[in-house]
Order: structure tokens, then C-alpha cells, then sequence
């Protein structure tokens, strides 16, 4: 007996099928087809050869070593006293329309319920799936998978991510061989090093072009991935808590929402539908069309030497540079002379502020300035008033290795939850602070899930209370990005360097995930703080004018002519953030590998803006035709180069594009591409485009 659901639109398809009421496996995944689900289902049916089993069993949604699954089973589970056992799992209900599919399943032996949950957006094309187990008594449940997809066998790679402090977003490009590749994070955070997620692009296919896959697990606690290619040669993508860090036998376990999209327009069309996702469906904005303001952070202005008549000055700096937002970064509070004393200590510091914030919030407004305030409530000092009253409140052992000289405070402790929102809810009442930079500093030194399941509901009870303060998610620039997060946040700092160079990578990379209106880009000063790099203002400013634009250098110390760049950058992102806010990032395939280029283009697809970012030296003498994507091949276009005032005297050809806009067609900029000048390494050529 066969039943089978269907998801899907014009785009994709999606179909479950359940043998004899057994768990359902996916037995298609792809590009739209209208053949009878039962059909496909008896199609996708394999041969058993020698030395195997005389039935293969089922890959499904949670695979069980009940069934004689050989690989990676989907639940690892153990009575309250710690024996493991093996649940076989039988139908007891389904309820499905075109959208929805919800399964319910039983182990009445061990007194289980597994139900997993399906779920289309036909607008973002993005599937979301979770898990959930309960049972009559208390059990363990070392791990959980999220609902278990397929891999493609065409694909010959997989593409993950890792990274470390000021180098987030780092491909890893690992190739389909026997056996399993595993990420398990047990920072107890997202963490730099392992964002939870997998591209899986078939042969051939490019950003641009071609067949691809991408799921990413929406858990901020730390997560599991495994990706196996079983001796059958059929492959699996399991995501879900890291393992043995839900610590506490209970009654009820459910994953994090898993969100999977399939695309035939390269591993752009799979960052198209993760942008919209989240942008449209997973942030709550307080007001969905105010436009995103110019950001300004004081941190690397001042760092911890908070002086009031220092701060007003450089808030009049930055208003007169265009920025609509300060944001008042760490020292404000306890006696922070440094980053060893007062976390936890969430009064202002009098020393510095003896009349209070009051004044400087009144100055910046008075300015036409928007005021933002930097917090790290899960993290306490031993040297502050708190840990001296709350020892008991820290996770993990008195004794433990301290990160950035700080602890952890327990979030799954009420007591501990309550006492931040009383003093984060004091500030918010006493002075009007439209924005909170919400920082995570290390890692956890126990990993449990409790954690981030406390941090999420201390969120919740402030986003409830102060429903039009906008919230960062900062965990040492982007150690805390997933759509978890970003369930109750609605920006991320993605990372502490913004050398510009560095930047360009990461942004290009993270646009995979993440739209402009989230992704928070500054500014820096000449001399980049994390690396030393020296970058002409122009890049600078280009390069931030990529994302949600700001500012963070001390803008008083700033010559004249760099504040006339800035100024001009500024001023064209504001006069363009309307569509821009609302674009897709698509990422351009270049010819040159010294070239990090995309297009982001309007959602009526009428105008759009090129960044091509030259980082190194070309090896050879002149640019490569840069090609561009996601255009009308018929329509014609007029293209012009934003910056030509940036061409350097080596570039001396007579090229169109240098001397003004040009009118092409759309085939040709995606089938030969633009010719655009010569110019140095660490520079930016920025292209407009207008549909005729």
C-alpha cells in the first residue's frame, strides 16, 4: 500500500510517500512535474543485489535501525535511566492540503508519538519542515533530527561554511564520498566556525545556472549536520541540535525549523528564496515600511572612553555625514573602564554619565538621530556585583577557563531571566532607545539546548513589551546569524572586521542566506582595526553601501575629501534604498578570479545595481567582460557606470561605458557581459542599470 503528498509550484515539486504505513520517505525532489505522485512513487523502487538485506530499508524522514537502517538513524533515544532502546514507528494520522502536510506516528511499545511537519510558501518557494517527540513518560533524547531530506546524486560536491572571529563565512567545498561528513557544534551558540547549513549544487551547476539544492537548520543552540552517502550509494542530510545537549529527560523534545529549497537557476535561485524568506515571513519588523536608517556604532571611535561632550561631538559628525541612527556601543554601564569588569552591572555608570543618558539622547535627537544601545545580558564579569551576589547563576564550574574574561549566566534559570529583563526593560523605559546591539562573546562551557531555548524567551518577553525597539543580533561580529535568531532580532553585526576586502567575501557569501536589510555594513576608518590594511575611502564606502549601510570610525578626524565621498555614497543609498530594500542579491559568475561581483536587482525587475569588486591583481592585462543575470533577454537596458569618476589615469581606452550610459540588450549583458575600465586591486566599479 502507497499513500504519497505533494508540495510544490510551477518551480518545484515535492513529494512524501509512505510504504505500509511506515514513516514517509521523499521520493522526489526537483523541478516541477505533474506525473502521478503513486507512480513516482512505485518508479523510485530499487533492486537488492548480493550481501544485502532482501528489502532495502526505507530512507525516510527519520531513518530507524528498527527497519535495519544501516546508516545514520534520525533518533538516538534511552529510557529516563539512560538505556538506549530503538522505536519502530506506525501511521496513525495525517492531515495535508496543498501547502501543509502534518504526520503523525506511533511506538505504542514505548509509549512514543513522532510527528513531523511540512510546510510550502508558494511566494518564497521555501519548504519548512521540524520534528517533534513525545512521550508517556520522561525519556533521553541524545539526538533529533529535523525531517530528512535526500541528496542529489548528481552532485559531486557540498558546500558548508566555517570561519572564526573576523573571518566568518568561509566556504568549504567537500566532496560526495562514502561514508559521512559531520558537523557538530557544541559551541552552544551558531558560532563562526559551523553556520548550519549545506548547499548541494549538481554537476555543472554554477551561481547563475544549473540545478541546485540548500537547507539550512534555524536553531541558535548549536546543531548536528550529517551528510551520508550510504554503501547503497542512495545519500542523506540529517540537521538537528548538536548532539547530547538537551540534558534533562522529559516528556516532549521538538527541532528547530529546517528550511530546504530546490532551484534550476543555480545556487542563486536558492539564495533568492532564503532572502525573501526571512526578509518577508521570519523577522516581525516594528514597522515593515520604515526605511532602513543610516547606522552609526561609536565603538571603534571611542572604544570603552565614554566622555559626554566627546560623544555629542561625534554624533554632530555623523549627522552631518548623513547617518539617522547612534548607537552607543560597550562602557556605559558598572564601572566598564575594560572589557574584565561589571557584566551583569545593567545600571549607567555615573562617573561617566552622572546626569544620566538623558542628555545624550536628547542631543542626538535633537540632531534628527534615531538612539541605539549596546547590551550583552547573557554574560556576567567575576568582577561585578552580580557574580559576587550570584555565583550560583554562572553556568558551568566555578573554576572554568573564562572567555573574554567573562562567564555565562544560566538562561534557563527564571531568576536569571527576570533580573535582565528588569534592568534591560529600565533602560528602554527610562530613555527613548529605538535600537539594542545585542552581543554573545563566547562560548558556552557547557553545551545545552536549555540555553538558547532561555535566551529566546528572555527575547520574546522584551519584543512583547517593547514591540518598536529593533534588535541586533551581534555574537563577536556573526558568531549568532540563523533564522533562529532571527525569529526575535532584526539585523545582524556579520562581522567584527570591516576591512573592506574582507568584507566583500563575506557579504558575497552570506548573501546566500541573507538580504540587504538585515546584513548591518560600516564604514570604517583608514586603517582597518582588525587587520592593518590601509583602503582608499571609495572602497570603503562601496562596500558598505552593499548592505544596511553605516558608519564606524571617529567621523570628527575624517579630511574634507574623503567626507565629500562618504557623503555622496550616503546620499545615493538613501536616494535608492526604496527598491533596494526589496531586492534579490544575485552573485554573478566572473571570469576573472580576481573579480567578486553581483547584481542586486529590483523585485519588478525594472532597474538594478552592479558591484564589481576588483580585490587582487588580474593575471591578465585587461578586465574580463563581466556577465550579468536575472534579466529579460528581449528588453533593452541603459547601463551606465556610477563611479567613472573613480577611472585611474592607466585605464586609457575609448570604451562606451567609460564615456557615458550605454543601451544594450538584456541577452547580450547575460551572453557576452559588460567591458568595463582598467583599474587597480582593492577597488569597486559600480554599475546602474534601467531597464528601457
Amino acid at each position: 500500500m502507497i499513500q504519497t503528498w505533494v508540495l510544490g509550484d510551477g518551480g518545484q515539486s515535492f513529494v512524501l510517500a509512505s510504504f505500509h504505513d511506515r514513516l514517509p520517505q521523499v521520493v522526489y525532489w526537483g523541478p516541477a512535474i505533474d506525473d502521478d505522485a503513486d507512480t513516482i512513487a512505485a518508479a523510485m523502487a530499487l533492486d537488492v543485489g548480493g550481501g544485502m538485506l532482501d528489502a532495502i530499508p526505507d530512507l525516510s524522514i527519520c531513518p530507524e535501525a528498527s527497519q535495519g537502517f544501516a546508516g545514520q538513524p534520525g533518533l538516538l533515544i534511552a529510557k529516563a535511566d539512560g538505556t538506549p532502546f530503538d522505536p519502530r514507528f506506525t501511521l496513525a494520522g495525517v492531515q495535508a492540503d496543498h501547502d501543509h502536510v502534518a504526520f503523525t506516528y506511533t511506538d505504542a511499545d514505548h509509549g512514543l508519538t513522532y510527528e513531523a511537519f511540512f510546510t510550502f510558501d508558494p511566494e518564497t518557494r521555501m519548504i519548512t519542515a521540524r520534528a517533534t517527540i513525545e512521550a508517556e513518560t520522561p525519556v533521553r533524547v541524545q539526538y533529533l533530527a529535523a525531517p530528512v531530506l535526500p541528496a542529489p546524486q548528481l552532485a559531486d560536491e557540498m558546500i558548508d561554511y566555517a570561519g572564526g572571529w573576523i573571518n566568518e563565512f568561509q566556504p568549504n567545498r567537500v566532496p560526495w564520498t562514502a561514508g559521512i561528513r559531520m558537523r557538530d557544534n557544541r559551541t552552544g551558540r551558531t558560532g563562526h566556525e559551523h553556520y548550519p547549513a549545506v548547499l548541494l549544487p549538481e554537476r555543472g551547476a554554477t551561481h547563475t545556472q544549473g540545478n541546485a539544492y540548500a537547507i539550512h537548520y534555524g536553531w541558535s543552540g548549536g546543531h548536528r549536520m550529517i551528510a551520508e552517502e550510504l554503501p547503497d550509494g542512495r545519500r542523506q542530510v540529517q540537521f538537528g541540535h548538536a548532539m547530547g545537549t538537551q540534558l534533562v529527560a522529559s516528556t516532549r523534545f521538538e527541532t528547530g525549523p529546517l528550511y530546504a529549497v530546490f532551484s534550476d537557476t543555480g545556487l542563486n535561485g536558492c539564495a533568492v528564496a532564503f532572502q525573501r524568506h526571512l526578509r518577508d515571513r521570519i523577522i516581525k519588523w516594528p514597522d515593515a515600511d520604515r526605511p532602513r536608517p543610516v547606522h552609526y556604532n561609536c565603538w571603534e571611535a571611542i572604544y570603552f572612553d565614554h566622555d559626554m561632550e566627546t560623544l555629542k561631538s561625534i554624533a554632530d559628525s555623523a549627522a552631518k555625514l548623513g547617518a539617522e541612527r547612534f548607537v552607543l556601543d560597550d562602557g556605559w554601564f558598572g564601572k566598564r573602564d575594560d572589557d574584565t569588569t561589571s557584566l551583569g552591572d545593567w545600571d549607567v555608570d555615573s562617573r561617566k554619565y552622572p546626569d544620566g543618558l538623558g542628555p545624550l539622547v536628547d542631543h542626538i535627537h535633537g540632531l534628527g538621530m534615531r538612539f541605539g544601545i549596546w547590551f550583552e545580558p547573557e554574560m556576567v564579569n567575576p568582577d561585578s556585583d552580580l557574580y559576587r551576589a550570584h555565583p550560583d547563576w554562572a553556568l558551568g564550574r566555578a573554576d572554568q577557563t573564562l572567555g573574554r574574561y567573562q562567564m555565562v549566566l544560566d538562561m534557563s534559570k527564571v531568576e536569571v531571566r527576570d533580573y535582565l529583563f528588569d534592568k534591560i526593560a529600565a533602560v528602554l523605559t527610562d530613555i527613548d532607545v529605538d535600537y539594542i546591539k545585542w552581543d554573545h562573546n563566547r562560548v558556552l562551557p557547557v553545551a545545552d539546548a536549555a540555553q538558547a531555548q532561555g535566551y529566546y524567551a528572555l527575547l520574546e518577553r522584551l519584543r512583547g513589551a517593547f514591540p518598536d525597539t529593533e534588535i541586533e543580533s551581534c555574537s563577536s561580529g556573526g558568531g549568532r546569524m540563523d533564522f533562529g535568531a532571527l525569529s526575535y532580532t532584526h539585523r545582524v553585526w556579520l562581522s567584527d572586521c570591516i576591512d573592506p576586502v574582507e568584507r566583500l567575501r563575506q557579504q558575497a557569501e552570506a548573501a546566500q542566506f541573507l538580504p540587504l536589510v538585515v546584513t548591518g555594513s560600516h564604514v570604517g576608518a583608514h586603517e582597518s582595526h582588525t587587520t592593518g590594511r590601509q583602503i582608499d575611502i571609495h572602497m570603503r564606502a562601496w562596500v558598505a553601501s552593499q548592505r544596511h549601510m553605516g558608519f564606524e570610525m571617529d567621523p570628527r578626524f575624517i579630511s574634507d575629501e574623503d567626507a565629500a565621498v562618504l557623503t555622496r555614497v550616503t546620499t545615493w543609498w538613501k536616494e535608492n534604498r526604496h527598491w533596494r530594500e526589496k531586492a534579490d542579491i544575485l552573485r554573478l559568475d566572473t571570469a576573472d578570479a580576481a573579480v567578486i561581483a553581483e547584481q542586486q536587482v529590483a523585485i519588478d525587475g525594472t532597474r538594478f545595481v552592479v558591484y564589481a569588486g576588483h580585490l587582487e591583481a588580474s593575471k591578465q592585462n585587461l578586465p574580463r567582460p563581466l556577465r550579468l543575470t536575472g534579466l529579460d533577454p528581449s528588453a533593452m537596458y541603459r547601463v551606465s557606470l556610477l563611479n567613472i569618476d573613480e577611472r585611474p589615469p592607466q585605464s586609457r581606452g575609448d570604451i562606451p561605458l567609460a564615456k557615458g550610459p550605454i543601451e544594450v540588450s538584456g541577452q547580450f549583458l547575460m551572453h557576452h557581459g559588460l567591458s568595463l575600465p582598467w583599474s587597480f586591486p582593492q577597488t569597486m566599479w559600480v554599475i546602474e542599470g534601467e531597464r528601457i
